[in-house]
């Protein structure tokens, strides 16, 4: 299982890419929507993206906007965290069509838990 990480915060990007390496999921990371874009515009061989809302630039919105509007990323399944998390944000996420959507603080073994489910579905 391999998924692509979109975190801009250098420690909540370590803290993710660590829990997942702890249950054997491998991680590529970027820090922007945009670096995102070009990574997946050369490899987009992932089973998941898991996608910070709060990013600087393109946010995590339109992130997921850009990827359904490519046939060739449109598939991929797309996981929503925030530290900015109420019912509202929640709401919108799954309603924009985000796949999953886990607020910050992340729980490790739910989180870990629900990659899995997201990237194997």
């Amino acid at each position: 299982m391999r998924i692509l990480l979109v975190e801009d915060e250098p420690d909540g990007q370590e803290l993710v890419f660590e829990l997942l390496r702890f249950v054997n999921i491998d991680t590529d990371k970027v820090g922007s929507a945009e670096e995102a874009l070009k990574v997946l515009s050369r490899f987009s061989d992932y089973d998941g993206i898991v996608i910070d809302l709060a990013l600087p630039g393109m946010d995590g919105f339109g992130l997921l906007k850009a990827l359904r509007e490519n046939q060739q990323t449109a598939h991929l399944p797309c996981m929503a965290i925030t530290a900015y998390h109420n019912s509202g944000v929640r709401y919108e996420a799954l309603e924009l069509g985000f796949d999953d959507y886990q607020p910050k603080p992340l729980d490790g073994d739910y989180f870990a838990e629900a990659v899995e489910r997201l990237c194997t579905t």
